[in-house]
């Protein structure tokens, strides 16, 4: 199947953070992805989102581990549920492309939509393309999985 998604690419340089975040985030420029995995995954297990976005990103581009995209829905799913919005990009890209999750377009629809509302650009132009995939009724269907998300602050979204 055609990938019809852009998938965000992170730099990880992200504003500072102490300790064991800020230490995965300088081991994985320097291309040491066993130590930045075994940071993020510390962080991550604590509950942190950009952790564990982080960890979705290196399980979805095998970097210090085997590619795995079901692992990498289970992080992205773990961070967007704290309402990290490039989580939910990205796990709207994983079910547009049927990476790691059964495809669904409504799904993707839905966490495009999500992200979107919260400002990021590249999931309205990601909503845009895969609205051109959907019926009428199935784009309904996901604005009203978005709207009921939104309204649970993100939880029991899938």
């Amino acid at each position: 199947m055609k990938k019809f998604f852009v998938f965000l690419l992170v730099a990880l340089s992200f504003a500072s953070w102490a300790g064991d975040f800020e230490d995965g985030v300088a081991a994985y420029d320097k291309k040491d992805y066993k130590t930045a995995l075994a940071k993020f995954k510390k962080e991550a297990e604590k509950g942190l989102a950009d952790a564990q976005f982080n960890l979705g990103n290196m399980f979805s581009n095998g970097k210090g581990v085997a590619q795995d995209y079901v692992e990498s829905v289970r992080w992205y799913r773990l961070a967007a549920e704290q309402g990290n919005t490039s989580a939910q990009l990205n796990l709207g890209v994983m079910y547009g492309n049927g990476q790691g999750i059964l495809q669904d377009n409504t799904r993707a629809h839905m966490w495009f939509n999500i992200a979107a509302a919260n400002g990021n650009a590249l999931a309205m132009k990601n909503r845009e393309i895969v609205a051109k995939l959907m019926s009428p009724q199935q784009i309904e269907q996901a604005q009203k999985m978005a709207r009921e998300c939104l309204a649970r602050n993100y939880k029991k979204c899938d």
